[in-house]
């Protein structure tokens, strides 16, 4: 059985699939499929969308960047391609309301989670790609990323390690603040020191999240604005 608002989703991506059956493939998540005991899920087109995805970013930063080095594009397209970037991109789409997944992840807020819908975006790029060929796949990727100004959004935790380095000699320091929610929706408050002096604070849904976010706003707060 398949969504009867396919054609929603559809409008969204800018592509209407001949075999619906293989867009349907790749909103199923394994937890939907296993509950349903059905025998297909999104894993393998999920696995071929993160090389359709890399690949089309990959000759985007080479066009886009011709004065930049191998180091800089490196960096860039790690950004784009990580479950952070790909996840803001499904819910650009509301990819949540279309996916399938089992009661339980339900109730365990699985449509809110970033891998998932990460994972998902990655599928229905797989799907797109084996139903239309690359540059259907291309042309929807490419206008998210002409659509997004996502270049001063780096690794700003590497950034301010940097700057630490050169400034002071020594290594930022991150302090946990507070760790609150239930597992599945985890908020995490991290405080940034630079030379042993609080700058600010930052917070996310994991650690890691929460001290890019403080190495960010240190960034802002400091005018460190020359990311190369």
């Amino acid at each position: 059985m398949f969504f009867n608002n396919h054609k929603e989703l559809e409008d969204k991506i800018g592509y209407s699939f001949k075999d619906k059956k293989l867009l349907d493939k790749a909103l199923t998540h394994k937890s939907y499929s296993v509950e349903r005991k059905m025998i297909y899920h999104n894993e393998r087109l999920e696995f071929l969308g993160d090389s359709v995805v890399g690949l089309i970013v990959s000759e985007h930063l080479l066009k886009k960047y011709l004065d930049k080095d191998e180091g800089f594009l490196s960096k860039m397209k790690s950004y784009i391609v990580s479950s952070k970037n790909l996840h803001r991109w499904a819910k650009i789409i509301e990819l949540d309301k279309y996916i399938k997944l089992s009661k339980a992840e339900t109730l365990m807020g699985g449509k809110s989670k970033q891998q998932i819908l990460a994972n998902a975006f990655e599928a229905v790029i797989g799907a797109m790609y084996m139903d239309g060929g690359f540059e259907n796949a291309k042309k929807f990727i490419s206008g998210l990323l002409e659509a997004n100004h996502y270049a001063p959004i780096l690794d700003y935790k590497s950034h301010i390690q940097e700057y630490s380095q050169k400034k002071y000699k020594t290594l930022p320091h991150y302090k946990l603040i507070s760790q609150t929610g239930p597992d599945h929706k985890k908020n995490f408050v991290v405080a940034l020191y630079l030379n042993n002096q609080y700058i600010c604070e930052g917070e996310g849904q994991s650690k890691k999240e929460a001290e890019q976010n403080a190495a960010k706003k240190a960034a802002e707060k400091l005018h460190i604005n020359n990311i190369k």
